[in-house]
């Protein structure tokens, strides 16, 4: 008692012992996932906010450079992967450099009394 569906699967009849099944064909059930897009990474994205936030906020002068290669990174990153990558790569040494500086600046003041009221 097989009849067949329309989409191409044999019935089983009420009861009948679970077969091995095919695949369902492309088209079946859910769609596929649509293709990877090769937009600007978030890597690129937090790196430039994150420098702008620095050079606004901290006087960090190494931001600046770090920003404008974040946003070179966000535009390239289309059609050359490989340059974006390294652009972001140094947005972010030039972030974390120009962190440490400020950091130790403001340490450096402590230390030395700059912050005491006299």
């Amino acid at each position: 008692m097989s009849q067949g569906d329309p989409s191409g699967y044999p019935y089983q009849p009420y009861g009948a012992p679970y077969g091995e099944q095919p695949p369902p064909p492309y088209g079946y059930g859910y769609p596929p996932p649509p293709p990877r897009s090769n937009g600007p990474s978030a890597n690129a994205i937090v790196a430039l906010v994150l420098n702008i936030f620095a050079l606004v906020s901290c006087c960090n002068v190494l931001a600046l450079p770090g920003a404008i290669l974040a946003g070179l990174a966000i535009g390239k990153s289309s059609h050359e992967p490989g340059t974006a990558r390294t652009m972001v790569t140094w947005s972010w040494i030039l972030f974390g450099v120009g962190f440490v500086l400020t950091v130790g600046t403001f340490i450096v003041l402590g230390v030395s009394g700059a912050f005491d009221d006299r």
